[in-house]
Order: structure tokens, then sequence, then C-alpha cells
């Protein structure tokens, strides 16, 4: 069963889309790449997943959750689920940039811009945190979301200094 829900949160309204037991869709309303989806709006019970995500996202926004729990099954290529999967191994209230990706990645050559494409195109954003992606030099670069977004999540997270690793999302 697919289900999709919109959320009231401190950065806009996010549209979170899930399909039996795993999040498929956490996007910004508005964002770059924004589905066309359908809202469940007939009343009947709403996914046990949709709920565990509206949890821990309050959590999360209140500075509680550094490390998310639930089931994610985003659709892409590849190398787009190779980038996601590394992602999710970034710290809570830390950083990398493109090119350090691609390096953790194995990648060669000008592969950052690569890396950069996939991580504008995830389909679970904060929980597959691409917000914590950034240029070489540093600066707020390619967030779907938009940079002001970016921008706050990072603040929101980096008074944390935390070892909390994000590992096994993709119900793997």
């Amino acid at each position: 069963m697919k289900q999709c829900t919109l959320i009231a949160s401190p950065f806009g309204d996010i549209l979170l889309r899930a399909e039996d037991d795993a999040l498929t869709g956490l996007f910004f309303v508005g964002q770059k790449y924004f589905p066309d989806e359908r809202i469940d709006d007939r009343g009947g019970e709403t996914l046990p997943v949709l709920r565990q995500t509206q949890e821990e996202l309050a959590e999360y926004f209140a500075g509680e959750r550094k490390v998310f729990a639930i089931n994610v099954q985003p659709s892409g290529t590849t190398f787009q689920l190779r980038v996601w999967r590394e992602l999710v191994k970034i710290p809570y209230g830390q950083i990398e940039s493109y090119g350090g990706l691609a390096d953790r990645l194995g990648l060669e050559g000008n592969s950052a811009r690569a890396v950069g494409a996939a991580n504008g195109r995830n389909p679970v954003s904060i929980i597959v945190p691409c917000h914590r992606v950034l240029s070489g030099a540093g600066d707020l670069t390619g967030y779907a979301g938009g940079l002001e977004r970016k921008q706050g999540l990072l603040a929101l997270e980096r008074p944390a200094i935390t070892s909390a690793r994000q590992m096994n999302l993709f119900g793997a």
C-alpha cells in the first residue's frame, strides 16, 4: 500500500511518501524535483512507517534525535543508491565535501560532480542527510530543498559533537 501525507516542520511543509513498511520519499513542498503525488486525505489508517517518521522528525527538529531508525527504500540508479548509502554514514553534526564523498566511494577523476548530481536527486532528504555535503571549499551548494533550508539544518546539527552513525537504514 502506498500512502502520502503532509506534515509541518520548522523549515516548511514536508511531503512524506511510504509504501508498505518503508519510507520512499521526504520532500520539502516546492523543492526541486518535487514529485507529482496525490495526498491521501481519505482519513484511513496511517501507515506505521509514516507515524514513526513524523515522531522521529519531531524529535530531530527538537534537537533530541541524532540517528534515524526508519526503514527507507529510495528509488534510484545503482550509482545514486551507492551515493545515498554513503550519505547515511556521515555523522550528525559533521560535514563532508562532494570530492571527499567521491573518494570514499573509490571514484576517480572529476567524480565530485556526479556525486553532487546523485546527492541532489536524493528522495529521502534529512533522513538520508544530503544537507551534510558541502563544496570542497566548504561553501553551501546544491540543495534541492533550497540553500536556506540546508543552512538551517546544518545550524540545527552543528552544535553536536557525536560519533553517532546512521547505518543500515536501507533495510539491508
